[in-house]
């Protein structure tokens, strides 16, 4: 059978533009392209400004990362600036952070995948009498009558692995909205603390601002056992009973899977040592025995086919970021990091294989999961309720921390920019390793790399031609149907991808084959 390429462009229900191509034979991808079709310049704005300036900048990256960005910022400058976080400024900003991750977690599986795997429309077969599920039927049917339904649809067709089910689909539905209240409650929780969302105000290079009162700790406590009943009760077991029951059957293929190399740079410290909670790590080739120590030293960035001047250095310290649009053979405004050369997938699985906590890789091993579409929704539902518990032990943390006669929440005897420094601020954000990079010189900032989790796995090919992560998890997927290439974007959004942290300025040339829009 002839080769046949499609083109989805843009991928909906992700933050920002993304382009994928696939060519198909024999109906299966055999090879992908993934595209960022936007300029990424952000880090250019830095330059020669004030250090400080760079938490509040760079969170403007995404509306809906922006905590993380001020995070990964404010640590890089803790560094380069020497500065010693005290203990309660390094509880707030973990819990901050933390109450994003409960909004970033439902959001992606209820919002932004759940419907590639719903035929939605299912729910008007619904024949029970539960008062709640019958409000959803009723709301459901009333926006066919008006011709509205967004943004459940439009979708592509159900296939084999969409869920039919009536009382199944219409209680998802239920739970997607139930999601929109949670998401709205877990924003709450970290403004309460920074001030505001998006774009908090209270990270600052040294600590925080905020000094926190009972009031505010008994709020946030409020709203945080909220979530763990949410977590534990309604999105866990959603995702478990999809993936042990209907959705077995992809969770069982080979379908998504990378090249299983995995990387966690390890997130929310516990002590001023360090000690993450999410520990740091490296799988190589899928050896789950061999966790292996990571070495930032290792971290790199291609740009042989990013629209992007080559750097003969390619430490995120010293590259750049100066666009080249009649580069040869490039295809994205995505860079290419490496680890010792190799493509890595982050993420919540990435930091789950890492982590190995005894339930998930239990059901992994039970079940037969391979480590692709199924397996990182079950990572990210297993994460966000080991988390949601933790930040109970951290509130009790803060609390005890402010009613000492020393309590402190920031280094205020390194708050000026040094001379020189450079400083590197890696954690775990919801979508994976989160590295900031800052050099500054003459009190100013020299270079400044943003080298988020969407380039790791949405990277181009390297200088060896090597495949990033979704492209490899691409290769091999089933298209049966080239008019309806569902599996593209169910592989694709089970990464969460973030266009608008990796990339920012609209390229309006395309040169697209097929077009398809999917539900936003």
């Amino acid at each position: 059978m002839a080769t046949q390429k499609i083109v989805v462009d843009p991928v909906t229900r992700i933050e920002g533009h993304l382009k994928v191509e696939v060519e198909i034979e024999n109906g299966v991808v055999v090879d992908a392209r993934t595209s960022g079709t936007m300029f990424r310049g952000l880090e250019s704005l830095l330059y020669g400004r004030d250090p400080r300036d760079a938490v509040y900048v760079t969170e403007r990256a995404c509306g809906v990362c922006a905590s993380a960005h001020g995070w990964a910022s404010s640590l890089a400058l803790d560094e380069a600036f020497g500065a010693k976080v005290p203990a309660a400024g390094r509880i707030i900003r973990n819990l901050i952070n933390a109450a994003m991750w409960l909004h970033d977690a439902p959001l992606h599986f209820y919002h932004l995948s759940a419907l590639d795997f719903l035929d939605v429309m299912a729910v008007a077969e619904y024949k029970g009498n539960d008062p709640g599920l019958l409000a959803v039927k009723e709301k459901i049917l009333k926006l066919v009558k008006a011709g509205d339904t967004a943004p459940l649809t439009p979708r592509y067709e159900p296939d084999e692995f969409c869920v039919s089910d009536p009382d199944i689909v219409i209680t998802a539905v239920a739970h997607y909205l139930k999601a929109l209240e949670m998401q709205a409650k877990a924003k709450k929780m970290s403004a309460i603390f920074a001030g505001k969302q998006p774009h908090h105000s209270s990270i600052v290079v040294g600590g925080v601002t905020c000094y926190p009162n009972l009031y505010q700790v008994e709020q946030y406590r409020s709203l945080l056992l909220e979530q763990i009943d949410f977590m534990e009760n309604v999105y866990l077991p959603d995702v478990l009973a999809f993936g042990t029951g209907p959705l077995l059957p992809l969770a069982q293929a080979d379908i998504g899977v990378t090249d299983l190399h995995f990387m966690s740079y390890g997130g929310f410290d516990q002590s001023d040592s360090g000690d993450p909670f999410l520990p740091a790590g490296v799988i190589m080739n899928g050896d789950l025995s061999n966790i292996q120590t990571l070495d930032e030293n290792k971290i790199t960035e291609d740009v042989s086919y990013s629209w992007y001047k080559e750097n003969a250095n390619k430490s995120p310290y010293e590259e750049g970021t100066v666009p080249d649009l009649e580069k040869k053979d490039a295809y994205t405004f995505i860079k290419a990091p490496r680890y010792d050369g190799k493509p890595m997938e982050v993420g919540p699985l990435a930091r789950m294989l890492i982590l190995q906590p005894p339930e998930l890789m239990n059901i992994v091993k039970q079940y037969q999961f391979k480590l692709g579409v199924v397996a990182r929704h079950a990572a990210r539902a297993y994460e966000a309720v080991i988390l949601s518990k933790q930040m109970l032990k951290w509130l009790d943390e803060l609390e005890q921390l402010m009613g000492s006669k020393d309590f402190k929440i920031h280094d205020t005897d390194h708050w000026d920019p040094p001379a020189t420094g450079r400083g590197s601020g890696l954690t775990e954000v919801p979508r994976g390793s989160l590295g900031h990079f800052i050099k500054i010189k003459d009190h100013k900032v020299e270079n400044y790399q943003m080298v988020v989790p969407t380039t790791w796995f949405m990277s181009p090919r390297d200088e060896n031609g090597v495949m990033g992560p979704c492209e490899r998890a691409l290769i091999g997927a089933p298209i049966p149907d080239p008019d309806n290439p569902i599996n593209v974007v169910r592989i694709v959004r089970s990464f969460n991808p973030c266009i608008a942290c990796a990339v920012h300025l609209i390229n309006p040339e395309t040169n697209e084959i097929k077009k398809f829009q999917i539900g936003f």
